[in-house]
């Protein structure tokens, strides 16, 4: 079953238009998920909200939101008032600014998205504007509303398509300098270098999804299985693990790392 458009609306550029749709590049659908439930009769136990000071159960038309702005005191915005923030960019993502794509770093990358053309109509237009980022190696930047909320958005010319990626705002990143200043300024032992490095070469491989694979899941799903096969089996008495002994807090890195070279040469003849 194809999956319906995250989003519709049209993808501008000065004077150049087209109807453009956007799917989410990523998802979650396939993890293991989890509903809470009434141990006794089985049934899902639902969640309401209350009042923190009363007790009482609130009614979904009294919800709003409220912003704090001191000690139990709050400005209450209205559902109207949230949805008319940005509506100019909720329905078209103009590209404002293009900028190499070398120049903005991953960490400023936030969640992906396909954008692809919406009517045959505007095919030859969504390829001209692809085309031109691809050859000169640049990326737009614009603005579009998702989830209620204003994002920064990069469109990134990737085979037939665009990746959108909504960028993170500047007060979500931090300054990796701050982290990294307490690392000294020692260079690396040239006697080890060379056996790091065959550690390297030895453990290389061409890059594969197995190697991003959920073991938690699948041991889930192993539970799952076994349980929905045979409902009323009783569970086993789990064996108690054996301690093991303590590692030795005092390691060689030389000999540690002649000791792997060594294993995998020999796993390789």
């Amino acid at each position: 079953m194809a999956l319906r458009p995250y989003w519709r609306g049209y993808l501008k550029l000065s004077l150049v238009t087209c109807p453009v749709q956007m799917m989410p590049a990523t998802s979650e659908s396939e993890k293991v998920r989890f509903h809470t439930l009434n141990r006794q009769t089985q049934n899902r136990v639902v969640s309401h909200y209350v009042d923190s000071v009363t007790g009482k159960e609130v009614k979904e038309e009294d919800e709003v939101k409220g912003y704090q702005r001191g000690e139990d005191e709050y400005v209450i915005l209205e559902d109207d008032e949230l949805e008319n923030v940005a509506l100019e960019s909720t329905k078209t993502i103009d590209i404002s600014t293009f900028t190499p794509r070398d120049s903005i770093e991953w960490i400023w990358l936030d969640t992906p998205y396909y954008v692809s053309p919406n009517d045959p109509v505007g095919q030859e237009a969504f390829s001209v504007i692809r085309d031109a980022m691809e050859a000169q190696h640049m990326v737009g930047i614009s603005r579009l509303v998702i989830s209620r909320r204003e994002r920064a958005v990069m469109l990134e010319p990737r085979g037939k398509g665009i990746v959108l990626w909504t960028l993170r705002y500047g007060d979500e990143v931090r300054d990796e300098d701050s982290y990294f200043e307490g690392i000294g300024e020692e260079l690396a032992d040239s006697e080890m270098m060379p056996l790091v490095q065959q550690l390297i070469k030895k453990k290389t491989k061409d890059w594969s999804p197995k190697m991003v694979g959920d073991p938690v899941q699948e041991k889930l799903l192993d539970i799952i299985a076994a349980k929905k096969k045979d409902l009323k089996k009783p569970a086993k008495g789990k064996t108690k693990p054996q301690p093991s002994s303590p590692a030795s807090n005092v390691v060689n890195i030389m000999d540690a790392l002649r000791k792997s070279v060594a294993a995998e040469q020999r796993a390789g003849k």
